[in-house]
C-alpha cells in the first residue's frame, strides 16, 4: 500500500496557518493573569531615578501596619454585609448588597482625632468582601484591599478595622473585593470627620442605571440647617459628575477632604466631582435652593417651598486657578523620585480575552506594569498622561497629591490637594506628594470596570512586604 502525501497546496495552507496562529497563541498565553500572584513579584520596579535598594521585597509585612491595637475606640461600628433585595425610595426594590440591611450603609461620623473601630461581618456575600476607606490616609494594614493588605472576608467571617480620624473632611467607604460589581450593587457608605451643624450630605450613586442621592431617586428634600449649608458632594459612580446650585451662589470650600484657601463666590458655573471624589460647597439657604447632580430627575432641594430649576451651566469652576496660593509644606523642585504614568490602549488579549482596545500603563499591560518604588520621606513628582481615548479618574490610596500643572499650565490658585483626579483624554497632569505613609498602595483608575480590565498598579515602599496574594485560595479579586 502506497502512502499518499497531501497535495502541496494543502501543506502550504497548513504551514501558513501555523505561521499565523503561533504568534496569536503566544500573545494569548502571555496575556493570562496568574491565578496566584503576589503584588511583590508582579510587573517591574520603577525607581524614578532614586536609590535602588538591595532587598526590595524584604521588610515589615503590611499586616503589622495597623491602627492603635489596644487604645479604647471613640467610635464603634458593627456592619453586616448581605446579598439581599432592598428598597430604593422613589423607584422600587432591587437585588444587590447591603450593610445592616441598607444601601448606602450606615453613615459613620467622627470627631477629628477619634479612634474609629469598624467590625465587618460577612453574612452571605459569596465572593467575599472588604472595606476600603476612600480618601482616608489610614495605616496600610487597614486599607481594605483584597490580595494586597488582607484576604477577602468569606461568609461567616469577620474583620476589624481600626484607624485614627486624623484629617477632617468628607470621605466614603466601599468594598474592594470584586469592587466593579459590589460597589455598583450597594456596598458603600459615607464617612464624615469633624461634622458641622450646617452639613447636608449628597452622596450620588447609580444602581443599574438608576441615579440616586443618599440612596433615593427623584427630587429629594431636606430642611435648611440654617442660613448657610455645607453641602458635602460625594460621587460614588464610575464617571465624572457636574454639580451646580440653582437659586444661590456658592463657594467651593473643600476638595477631597482638604479645605480650599480663600474660596470665592461662584455664580453660573458647575463644579466637576470626579468618580470617587468629594467636593464641599458652602451655599446660602435663606431661600430654597436646588443642587443639580449631573442632570436628570434626581436632585436635592434644601429648604421648604419651590426651588428654581435650571440647566447645567456650560462654564465650570477651574480648580487650577480657584482660590489663593499658600505654602504646601515641601518643595516639589527637590523631588528625589520622578515617575511617568502614561495611560494608553492597544489591540490584543487581556487574561485570555481578545479585545480591540485594552488599557496599558507606560506601554505595558497588567500585570506586567511598573511598580513605583519609593522610600519613606521621599519627595515624589509624577506626570500622568492620558492618550487612551477615554477619561480616567485616577486614585492613589493612602496619600493626597498636590496638582502642579495641567497640560503645561501651572497651578495658580489654592493648593489643589486631591486623592481622585479626573484625567481627560489628551490631558497631562503633573502632581507631587511626600511619601509619608509606608505600605503597598493601589494606584488605579476609579472607573472600577477599567481597573478590573487592568488599569491598576501599585506604589511600593522599600522595607515593606505583603504575605497576601491576588487570586489563590482566598480568591482575592480587588477590582
Amino acid at each position: 500500500m502506497t502512502l499518499r502525501l497531501p497535495p502541496r497546496r494543502v501543506l502550504i495552507g497548513l504551514l501558513a496557518t501555523i505561521v499565523v496562529l503561533t504568534p496569536i497563541v503566544f500573545l494569548w498565553a502571555r496575556s493570562l493573569v496568574p491565578n496566584d500572584l503576589s503584588p511583590m513579584s508582579m510587573g517591574y520596579a520603577d525607581y524614578g531615578g532614586g536609590p535602588v535598594p538591595e532587598h526590595l521585597h524584604h521588610g515589615e509585612d503590611v499586616s503589622q501596619l495597623i491602627g492603635p491595637p489596644t487604645q479604647k475606640p471613640d467610635v464603634v461600628v458593627d456592619l453586616v454585609a448581605r446579598k439581599e433585595r432592598f428598597d430604593i425610595p422613589g423607584r422600587g426594590s432591587m437585588d444587590g448588597f447591603t450593610l445592616n440591611h441598607t444601601s448606602p450603609g450606615p453613615r459613620i461620623v467622627a470627631k477629628q482625632g477619634d479612634l474609629i473601630q469598624v467590625t465587618l461581618h460577612n453574612d452571605n456575600v459569596a465572593d467575599g468582601i472588604t472595606l476600603h476607606w476612600h480618601g482616608v490616609d489610614v495605616p496600610n494594614g487597614e486599607d481594605g484591599v483584597a490580595g494586597v493588605t488582607q484576604d477577602a472576608i468569606k461568609p461567616g467571617q469577620s474583620f476589624v478595622y481600626r484607624f485614627m480620624a486624623k484629617d477632617a473632611g468628607t470621605y466614603w467607604y466601599h468594598s474592594h473585593q470584586v469592587s466593579h460589581e459590589q460597589v455598583q450593587k450597594g456596598l458603600y457608605g459615607v464617612l464624615i470627620v469633624r461634622p458641622t451643624p450646617g452639613d447636608v450630605i449628597a452622596a450620588v450613586h447609580t444602581y443599574d442605571k438608576v441615579r440616586t442621592v443618599n440612596g433615593e431617586y427623584g427630587e429629594r428634600r431636606v430642611k435648611a440647617p440654617g442660613p448657610t449649608a455645607r453641602v458635602r458632594l460625594i460621587n460614588t459612580d464610575n464617571g465624572p459628575m457636574a454639580a451646580w446650585v440653582d437659586g444661590a451662589p456658592y463657594k467651593v470650600v473643600a476638595v477631597d477632604g482638604t479645605d480650599v484657601n480663600a474660596p470665592t463666590e461662584v455664580t453660573g458655573k458647575s463644579v466637576l466631582v470626579t468618580a470617587g471624589g468629594r467636593i464641599d460647597l458652602e451655599v446660602r439657604t435663606d431661600k430654597p435652593v436646588r443642587i443639580g447632580l449631573g442632570g436628570g430627575p434626581t436632585t436635592l432641594v434644601i429648604g421648604d417651598g419651590d426651588a428654581p430649576t435650571g440647566a447645567q451651566p456650560t462654564d465650570r469652576v477651574d480648580l487650577l486657578t480657584y482660590g489663593a496660593p499658600k505654602a504646601i509644606g515641601f518643595d516639589p523642585a527637590k523631588a528625589t523620585r520622578v515617575f511617568q504614568y502614561d495611560i494608553g490602549r492597544r489591540i490584543g488579549f487581556f487574561d485570555g480575552k481578545p479585545g480591540l482596545r485594552w488599557w496599558t500603563i507606560n506601554g505595558h499591560q497588567y500585570p506586567d506594569v511598573p511598580m513605583f518604588v519609593v522610600s519613606e520621606g521621599d519627595i515624589v513628582r509624577m506626570t500622568i498622561k492620558n492618550t487612551s481615548g477615554q477619561v480616567h479618574p485616577m486614585h492613589l490610596h493612602g496619600h493626597h497629591l498636590v496638582v502642579l500643572s495641567r497640560n503645561g499650565v501651572k497651578a495658580t490658585g489654592s493648593p489643589w490637594w486631591t486623592d481622585s483626579l479626573n484625567v481627560e483624554d489628551e490631558e497631562t497632569y503633573e502632581v507631587a506628594f511626600v511619601a509619608n505613609n509606608p505600605g503597598i498602595w493601589m494606584d488605579h483608575c476609579h472607573n472600577l470596570p477599567h481597573a478590573a480590565q487592568g488599569l491598576v498598579t501599585h506604589l511600593m515602599y522599600t522595607g515593606v512586604s505583603t504575605k497576601f496574594h491576588l487570586g489563590g485560595g482566598p480568591d482575592n479579586q480587588p477590582e
